[in-house]
């Protein structure tokens, strides 16, 4: 499915006819996750405290910006953490590392762009689809990190977990964006994998956004719990200076690319391309907009026929076209970075959690 069909976000007529495939949905995995809480299924925990940043809603709300932010977070508190992923749509067939010379059409492009942003963190990077597997490979070759940080994985009950609610160490975070739960429906019917009820630790609520020429603060308030008593969390998006593709030290901030008379093209590749496409609308801008499918290879150049001065797109994006020439030799392509800090009092909690005695 190339974007998330209009249907999830209302119960109209085509939503209610999927419903009981829904309710199908929802028994097949409740009876594959009791397939592993009776240990039918084998799942396995890690030894050290395990963090799982994942949504219960199919496509991007946030998960790649909040891993970046609590990796950040955790280095400046002297922890050694790495990062697992699945590396979605890599070539991968086995347990690799990532680092910042590698290619997204290898190992993904989500993972590529982590491993670019946290390069000189010396934060290990590993990926494959059995998480469990993945995390051990990054232990034996990193024994010095003392928290794994997993890029999704609520449903990846093979991991094994011990949630901070419950007494444990490991922390399950929930990330919603502006579109909540559409209509809270599962699967086909709706957007979620699992029920808008799910228990979580925290849920960490990413809406609206500022750019550093207008507002740098942060909305860090917790709010009212969203459910099961688990804190909420508020943040915003921060927007930094566009940079060029071919000479990023050529930078523009949105505010002076507003005030110019140039003729814009939006482009992201994202789960829900359209929270870009506001951003930029929020601070003026007249484009148009070319949503791509997320994770887009760019093998297929979509702006070859394009009238445009400029063509801003995402990072994610980026990390893929700076691997080929036809978009390194394009001038017109900017690239605008957007990132997320999480909250002084959510990293504090979390702290608290991971420090906690190994259980027996």
């Amino acid at each position: 499915m190339r974007q998330a069909p209009q249907f999830w976000e209302k119960r109209g007529v085509i939503a209610k006819l999927l419903w009981p495939f829904s309710l199908i949905f929802a028994w097949l995995s409740s009876f594959r996750r009791y397939l592993y809480e009776l240990n039918i299924l084998k799942s396995a925990a890690l030894t050290v405290p395990v963090i799982i940043v994942g949504n219960l809603r199919v496509g991007g709300t946030g998960k790649t910006p909040t891993v970046l932010a609590l990796a950040k977070a955790l280095h400046a508190k002297r922890f050694k953490a790495g990062i697992i992923s699945r590396g979605y749509k890599g070539r991968h067939q086995r347990i690799q590392e990532v680092s910042s010379a590698s290619s997204p059409k290898d190992l993904g492009d989500e993972p590529c762009y982590m491993a670019q942003q946290l390069d000189h963190l010396n934060i290990p990077i590993f990926v494959h689809s059995d998480r469990t597997k993945t995390a051990k490979a990054l232990l034996e070759a990193y024994p010095q990190v003392n928290v794994i940080i997993s890029d999704d994985g609520l449903q990846h009950y093979a991991l094994k977990r011990w949630p901070a609610r419950e007494g444990g160490r490991d922390i399950e975070l929930v990330v919603r964006d502006t579109r909540s739960e559409g209509n809270g429906y599962l699967l086909p019917a709706g957007p979620l994998r699992e029920s808008a009820n799910r228990a979580r630790d925290y849920t960490l609520s990413i809406g609206s956004f500022n750019t550093e020429d207008l507002n740098t603060g942060f909305d860090q308030d917790i709010k009212a719990p969203y459910i099961s008593d688990a804190p909420n969390f508020s943040v915003t998006i921060k927007v930094k200076s566009a940079y060029q593709l071919n000479h990023p030290s050529n930078t523009m901030t949105l505010s002076e690319l507003e005030q110019k008379d140039l003729q814009l093209i939006a482009a992201a590749g994202l789960g829900h391309p359209q929270k870009f496409f506001d951003l930029l609308s929020t601070h003026g801008l007249t484009f148009e907009s070319l949503p791509l499918p997320d994770h887009y290879d760019f093998l297929v150049n979509p702006f070859e026929s394009k009238v445009a001065d400029i063509i801003l797109i995402t990072e994610k994006d980026a990390v893929k076209c700076s691997q080929l020439d036809e978009y390194k030799n394009d001038a017109r392509i900017w690239v605008l970075p957007i990132e997320i800090e999480l909250p002084k009092d959510l990293v504090d909690m979390m702290i608290e959690v991971i420090q906690r005695p190994q259980p027996m």
